[in-house]
């Protein structure tokens, strides 16, 4: 019986990922121990919108809590507020209500489709740039190297024996790993409650037990996720790699190697020979630059791999390889399948952005936005919704006529008290009653709500088994602004 092992092995030249066949005898390990890797440092136009994106990102997360919004008195100021004792979801000048969480809905499919379109454009974009994961591994990977220097030191540390100074930068990047991870739960609390409030009440030990669980979790989650795992989410615990097979062509750009200008492969003074005898010669040089800049440590010559998250650090690796050996920059650049073998075929070719996959992304993503933007402009500042008693459906009374009663929850979407009268329509010879109030005057609280108890009674005569459709209305009493709702009187 014959099995397959990877040949972990392989020389420089040779296809580490190639399989190859064992015997019985031989020992076949079921789990591979993590090799630990170290990253370099680089520099470029890829690198520089990385470091954009990044400080963007961890800004808006950071401090988005911290920005006021005036709402009025009695209101709360925070831009941006998960509120959950209220059940409110202010976000500048919105403030969603649990019924209306169509809205939120609305965003994150909007968001996916967003992703999608991403993906069939330019493949992995957002694992490489803006995923959480991604910032955060980048950011704490700065760290280690502020502490503990690039690649080479870093192996250095690593390999040598424990000492004074190993120990101060280990401890120290550590504390900076947990101080960050620590600020990062943090600021997440901060979104479900007045941050300056909670700040103070966290600092002086006052702040609910809910917020401190919640911090150390995240805190807890980010150092080992962006410390310790960082590659291995990519790889082995985000589903996103491979769910995105099904989501992208051979159009969508993704970071390439040219391997058509590449190989053969040689150094640079062989290289100038094979060319100066008129001999085939690759413009990579073999010198590893792209696979030790990459977060994941994939080897992107040997084509598209489930580790890699299209980062391109390796194109400005590559590029500045190049730079220094004479040759054209772009041995590694993002490239769709089809644009490359039409260049290997001698074929012209224009890159194919707009197409079918991309053109239902965008209307998709136009529907679900007019959808959104004709609801938010339509929405309403009052709402009213009734609940039937089930038990009795309806009384009979002495005088013959026939009652339904009913639950009312008046809704006002405004910052100031409103008066609201309440009427019916539907029913004949219907008489309304509000239980302790006047249907004609109810009074809300600014952005409150109001349950009422509503008797319904008619002397009509109604036909055998009735089921009459009803409809409650409410209307602003100052500026006739209304709502309603429709239910149904039910008889004998």
């Amino acid at each position: 019986m014959t099995a397959l092992s990877t040949n972990t092995d392989a020389k420089p030249h040779e296809d580490a990922d190639a399989p190859r066949v064992v015997g019985p005898d031989d020992d076949i390990p079921l789990y591979e121990s993590r090799q630990q890797i170290y990253p370099q440092s680089v520099h470029g136009r890829i690198r520089t919108i990385k470091w954009a994106v990044l400080i963007v990102a961890l800004a808006v997360y950071y401090l988005l809590p911290f920005v006021r919004w005036d709402r009025g008195p009695d209101a709360p100021s925070q831009a941006v507020l998960i509120d959950f004792p209220a059940r409110r979801f202010y976000f500048f000048f919105l403030e969603i209500w649990p019924q209306e969480f169509y809205y939120v809905a609305g965003l994150l499919i909007l968001a996916a489709l967003v992703l999608f379109l991403m993906t069939a454009v330019a493949g992995r974009v957002w694992c490489g740039y803006m995923c959480p994961q991604t910032v955060w591994t980048d950011l704490f990977m700065a760290v280690e190297r502020m502490v503990e220097g690039d690649r080479r030191e870093r192996m250095r540390l690593d390999a040598a024996p424990w000492s004074l100074d190993k120990v101060v930068r280990k401890t120290l990047k550590h504390s900076i790993w947990l101080l960050i991870a620590w600020w990062t739960g943090g600021a997440w609390v901060l979104y479900f409650a007045d941050a300056p409030t909670l700040v103070k009440e966290l600092v002086t030990f006052q702040a609910p037990m809910a917020a401190y669980i919640a911090i150390a979790v995240l805190t807890f989650t980010t150092y080992t996720l962006a410390g310790h795992m960082r590659e291995q989410v990519c790889t082995y615990m985000c589903p996103w790699p491979r769910i995105q097979a099904a989501l992208t062509d051979e159009y969508a750009l993704n970071v390439t190697y040219r391997y058509d200008r590449g190989e053969p492969r040689a150094s640079v003074k062989k290289a100038a020979a094979a060319r100066a005898a008129g001999q085939a010669a690759g413009d990579c040089i073999d010198c590893g630059q792209c696979v030790h800049v990459c977060p994941t440590g994939v080897d992107i010559r040997k084509g598209s791999q489930l580790s890699c998250i299209q980062c391109g650090l390796c194109i400005d690796a590559c590029n500045t390889v190049m730079d220094k050996i004479g040759r054209p920059r772009e041995l590694i650049t993002y490239e769709s399948e089809a644009n490359m073998e039409a260049r290997i075929a001698g074929k012209p070719f224009v890159q194919r952005i707009v197409r079918a996959r991309t053109v239902l992304y965008v209307v998709l993503i136009a529907i679900v936005c007019g959808l959104m933007l004709t609801a938010l402009v339509g929405r309403s500042n009052e709402g009213v919704a009734a609940i039937h008693d089930r038990n009795p459906l309806f009384v009979a009374l002495s005088d013959g006529s026939v009652r339904n009663a009913y639950t009312l929850r008046l809704s006002n979407k405004m910052l100031q008290e409103r008066a609201f009268s309440l009427s019916i329509d539907g029913v004949p010879g219907a008489k309304l009653d509000v239980v302790g109030d006047d249907a004609g005057k109810l009074v809300i609280g600014p952005d409150q709500t109001r349950e009422i108890r509503v008797l319904v009674t008619t002397k009509d005569k109604l036909p055998p088994s009735a089921s009459l459709p009803l409809t409650f209305r409410i209307r602003d009493v100052a500026t006739g602004a209304s709502a309603s709702v429709s239910d149904h009187f039910i008889g004998p």
